[in-house]
């Protein structure tokens, strides 16, 4: 049986939504084989949808100083601080294969300090930690910290927007009760 994207809110039938978003769920689906329940989930509202998955690609798809796999490992050690069900496990699926480790987002999701990761990647989860969790304590030690790992201002930027920007996302997640797909349990963990 097919469970609902979410649980508090309704799933709007894709052939009523507006174009544009019908378009990128059948983007998605083709890409993928499913439709991740997050598209289906914020399309109840849509101009939402719109404001949330142009800032979401603004952060993630863009070139900068940190690669593809860092950016998902802050999303899946600040959604496992959040407790955010959805993303540590669509998240840790993404993170996987970019990062081309079948081990790597599980380590990150119970404990980014013992994973298998580097210095500056741990200076970077750091931070991210403490814009997540407590960003009134965020002072220039932290800038100071991250420069020495090589991070540039850009970078150290994009670290707390995707942290911050997950933050929204792993609250959303929780409100209205969205359950990771099925599909994304066994994605980038065997070799193909």
């Amino acid at each position: 049986m097919t469970q609902p994207s979410a649980s508090r809110f309704p799933t709007p039938a894709i052939d009523k939504l507006p174009e544009d978003i019908r378009t990128r769920l059948l983007e998605v689906q083709e890409k993928s084989g499913f439709i991740p329940n997050v598209f289906l989930t914020l399309a109840y509202r849509p101009d939402e949808f719109r404001a949330f998955f142009a800032y979401h690609d603004a952060l993630m798809d863009k070139d900068g100083g940190l690669t593809k796999a860092e950016r998902e490992m802050i999303v899946v050690a600040t959604s496992s601080a959040n407790q955010c069900q959805y993303c540590v496990v669509a998240h840790g699926a993404i993170l996987r294969i970019r990062a081309k480790n079948p081990l790597i987002a599980d380590q990150i999701a119970v404990n980014y300090r013992k994973a298998d990761i580097t210095p500056r990647q741990r200076a970077m989860l750091d931070f991210a930690m403490k814009v997540a969790t407590a960003s009134q304590l965020v002072s220039d030690a932290d800038f100071a910290a991250l420069a020495g790992h090589g991070f540039s201002d850009d970078d150290i930027w994009d670290i707390a927007a995707i942290a911050a920007f997950f933050a929204l996302s792993n609250r959303m997640a929780n409100v209205t009760g969205m359950r990771p797909n099925d599909e994304f349990y066994m994605l980038g963990r065997l070799p193909k």
